[in-house]
């Protein structure tokens, strides 16, 4: 890996940070990376408060969703609650249908079939609303750029309310109000919400508009937190003030569907790490494997005995979708080398039998291996539809903008991307991807980089850098977990592989003559060889506590080792 370590930071800042913190250098130095350079900044980072959240209405259109719905409460309309299959997608319906629900019975859910529909609003959804009398379909987490499936929707005297945070086309679709604070026109002062974000900023407002406070929108922070940490938005602003009252919430009194999905974890406290990793992988498995209807089940089922029950499916689900990526991915791998594909700058693989639920989950795995900005196509009706992911600092949205000519639709950020494409323009579309992203990505950045907060020794850490760096969470984009380097580490002769294969390994270091200390490096264990004869070696981590017998001791989390 490159070793990235950042610039220290002014350290006139640095100073007067620890002067008004009382805190050291190490901990100033991290604040002023992070833009907190002010006692206030610091009081908002350490101590978020729902108080900081910003007034809903400053969103472009905020009023007219509002009046539109009381308008539709007022005419006992059918209101109609649509969202995407994935995580962000499915807690937003479970969030603004269930408020609705708490006072107005007319309200129903609907999210597209992945495989049937695919992404976002489908001409089959408009037309169930049709079918079924409503008048108002709110959208949430897409529609953004469905401008010819609201004109159908208008043309039925449907009315659409869209609440999205995917850039906006030139043109925006033709709904009563359009909820998206990345619009041009938009002037509100946070532009990183998920869509469950903005679906929670559509409550807030109708909450206010009917006299509750935020306290009675609470027990809808699990759902926001849960899509804020699945969608690798940035842990900043009200993002961050969200995810840690969200999680609160997990960690206190979630909702049934929530807390069926981790009655298992043997974890006192979850953090956002853990909604990454157990609970948003499991509420995707349903809308990947069978349905997203299921996931919105769970998340909206009062009944524990039957939350559990509708768990136990979405565990199934998630199994059978491991051993499907898993399978995938060696497949994928063994088309990569066939064709004679390593040293291209990308990836972009195809078979027709790919399962179109986890062809996202496998361009991750593949970046895993080949470091390079990774599309994975598959046949989906007479189409080819395709999942993209990539590298670290390249925008692959705009790489796929640059040759849109070949696709028929496509969407997603800088990070994540989907597409269609007719089957017959698919070499042509691999060779001008190909030659966009050669032509625009900086060499760099097809080597993978740990990113290096500060170097630091060992004497440095202790139980009160522990403290305040335990305070940092949540954690997340622009809020990532410091990463310190540490150079002259010598391995006390206790170094060893452990896991099946002895792909992980366990050291016991020291810098200098300072006191020892545990490092554990999964997927590490080959790097065991420059760690022998007590060979000065450099590295870098992250600092855990491990809990082991009920002690609680210190440990370093290595990203990355190399001779010194």
């Amino acid at each position: 890996m490159r070793w990235n370590v950042k610039p220290k930071p002014d350290a006139e800042r640095v100073n007067h940070l620890m002067e008004v913190l009382k805190v050291d250098e190490i901990i100033a130095t991290l604040l002023v990376q992070r833009g907190i350079e002010t006692y206030e900044q610091a009081r908002a980072f350490f101590r978020p408060s729902l108080d900081d959240l910003h007034n809903p209405y400053l969103m472009k259109d905020m009023d007219k969703a509002v009046s539109r719905i009381e308008q539709a409460i007022e005419n006992e309309e059918n209101i109609l609650v649509f969202g995407d299959y994935d995580v962000d997608g499915t807690t937003a319906v479970s969030l603004v249908s269930g408020y609705l629900k708490s006072f107005y019975p007319n309200v129903a859910t609907y999210i597209p079939d992945r495989y049937d529909e695919g992404y976002g609003i489908s001409y089959k959804g408009i037309d169930f609303a049709e079918d079924n009398g409503f008048s108002l379909i709110i959208a949430l987490d897409c529609g953004i750029k469905s401008i010819e499936h609201i004109d159908y929707a208008t043309a039925k005297n449907i009315d659409f309310i869209i609440c999205d945070h995917h850039r906006p086309g030139d043109v925006l679709p033709n709904a009563v109000a359009v909820l998206d604070p990345k619009r041009e026109d938009c002037t509100y002062p946070y532009d990183e919400l998920c869509g469950c974000g903005v679906g929670f900023k559509l409550v807030q407002a109708l909450a206010q508009h009917r006299n509750q406070t935020i306290d009675d929108l609470m027990v809808y922070l699990d759902l926001v937190a849960t899509a804020i940490a699945a969608d690798i938005v940035p842990m900043t602003g009200e993002n961050r003030v969200l995810a840690k009252f969200g999680l609160d919430v997990i960690n206190s009194n979630p909702r049934p569907g929530i807390k069926a999905l981790i009655q298992n974890v043997k974890k006192k406290v979850l953090t956002i790490t853990d909604v990454v990793f157990i609970i948003a992988p499991r509420i995707n498995a349903a809308g990947r494997i069978k349905h997203g209807n299921e996931a919105v089940a769970l998340l909206t089922e009062y009944d524990l005995d039957q939350a559990a029950q509708f768990a136990a499916e979405i565990e199934q689900h998630n199994s059978d979708r491991k051993d499907l990526d898993k399978q995938i991915t060696v497949e994928a791998l063994a088309q990569i080398t066939q064709n004679n594909e390593t040293n291209r700058f990308t990836t972009v693989v195809y078979q027709e039998d790919w399962h179109k639920g986890v062809i996202g989950i496998v361009a991750s795995r593949l970046i895993e291996t080949h470091y390079r900005p990774t599309i994975v196509f598959t046949k989906s009706g007479d189409k080819l539809a395709a999942s993209a992911r990539s590298v670290k600092d390249f925008d692959i949205y705009n790489a796929l903008e640059a040759v849109s000519e070949h696709l028929e639709q496509f969407g997603g950020h800088m990070y994540a991307a989907g597409m269609t494409l007719k089957e017959e323009n698919y070499p042509a579309f691999k060779e001008a991807f190909e030659k966009v992203v050669e032509q625009t990505i900086h060499p760099d950045l097809l080597i993978p980089e740990v990113s290096i907060d500060a170097e630091i020794n060992f004497t440095d850490i202790n139980e009160r850098l522990m403290r305040l760096l335990n305070q940092f969470e949540p954690f997340g984009p622009q809020n990532m977990t410091p990463v310190f380097m540490t150079k002259n580490v010598i391995d006390t002769g206790y170094g060893k592989t452990i896991g099946q294969d002895d792909e992980h390994l366990k050291l016991f270091v020291k810098q200098n003559n300072s006191e020892g200390i545990g490092v554990i490096g999964f997927g590490f264990g080959n790097q065991l060889p420059i760690t022998k004869n007590h060979q000065p070696i450099a590295i870098c981590y992250c600092i855990d506590e491990n809990e082991f017998n009920g002690t609680v001791s210190l440990q370093l989390r290595l990203k990355d080792i190399k001779p010194n």
